[in-house]
């Protein structure tokens, strides 16, 4: 199947680029521009990272011939726990070759695209979440590339377990085709899980409804696809789901603990600009995410407001 990727050079130098025409724009001063740096150096941020991971792709702390035991061992130790068998579950699809076939579509090229527009519309649409958002997606994806420099086959390279590498059987497998260098031996924890699950995430903390806890569909969908195509183990979906939540929290301890710093007894604010004058917080103090922002503009960094409540979300 056709896929066209992007190396981690090309992304390198996209990052440079942008983040140079980021620098430019914003110090224009100029309202408009300086909002297009802004978006422009969360843009190369996000191609940085994304050369990051392919970089760190190529490297391994140990060799890849210790990825197929360390699968194995995932494997029993899915049996020990009483897992689903990946097999069964597997069987129940495979007589349906056209689901296959969109599964194995869904894993190679829906992942990158939901993210980016999720990110895109988070940072349009709802700006005051963004900052977590764009934080979650950093810390977990940095903390996947540490676990991943340890080899771990997926379990379509395991022989003898009865399953099927259905990319493979369908001429849709992503591995080797132009311009796509991923590293197979990658699988532990499961990205397009976590990468997911922070979609869902971001939608339903930034949306207001009852509908939009549909969007743990998508995750729970994600590590439907990636178990019925072979590409991951269940444990490798339950670390992605347990790194994502670590994110989170490390923010919140963060969070907390800039709190405990600035209302710290004896503290005093520092004045933002020549002339202003702080103004003491109440005693306890104010979350971040949790202080209003002015009314209808945008906030100290000249942000723009979120806008959550005016949109049909």
């Amino acid at each position: 199947m056709p896929h066209v990727g992007l190396a981690w050079q090309p992304a390198a130098i996209i990052a440079a680029c942008v983040a140079v025409l980021a620098a430019v724009l914003i110090r224009t001063r100029r309202a408009r521009l300086v909002a297009a740096g802004r978006f422009a150096g969360e843009a190369a941020l996000l191609f940085g990272l994304f050369a990051l991971w392919q970089y760190a792709g190529s490297f391994s702390l140990l060799p890849s011939s210790g990825g197929l035991p360390r699968a194995r061992w995932l494997w029993h130790a899915e049996r020990l726990l009483h897992l689903p068998s990946e097999v069964s579950v597997q069987r129940l699809f495979l007589p349906h070759p056209l689901l296959i076939e969109a599964f194995n579509l869904y894993y190679a090229v829906l992942h990158f695209p939901v993210l980016i527009g999720t990110l895109i519309w988070v940072f349009g649409w709802h700006r005051g979440h963004y900052r977590q958002v764009r934080t979650t997606v950093v810390l977990f994806t940095g903390a996947s590339l540490l676990i991943q420099f340890i080899p771990v086959a997926p379990p379509r390279m395991l022989y003898g377990t009865g399953l099927v590498d259905t990319a493979a059987r369908y001429g849709q497998s992503v591995y080797g085709s132009l311009g796509f260098d991923a590293d197979q031996y990658s699988a532990m924890p499961s990205v397009h899980v976590g990468w997911a699950l922070i979609v869902a995430i971001a939608v339903i903390t930034a949306c207001r409804g009852r509908w939009r806890w549909a969007a743990l569909l998508y995750p729970a969908l994600t590590l439907l696809v990636v178990v019925v195509t072979a590409n991951h183990f269940w444990l490798d979906g339950a670390v992605a789901i347990v790194l994502v939540l670590g994110a989170l929290g490390v923010q919140r301890a963060a969070g907390s603990l800039r709190v405990r710093w600035l209302t710290r007894p004896g503290h005093t604010a520092v004045p933002s600009s020549p002339g202003h004058t702080a103004v003491p917080e109440p005693a306890g103090g104010l979350d971040a995410q949790s202080a209003p922002e002015p009314a209808g503009g945008p906030d100290a960094e000249g942000r723009a407001p979120d806008r959550a409540g005016s949109t049909a979300c």
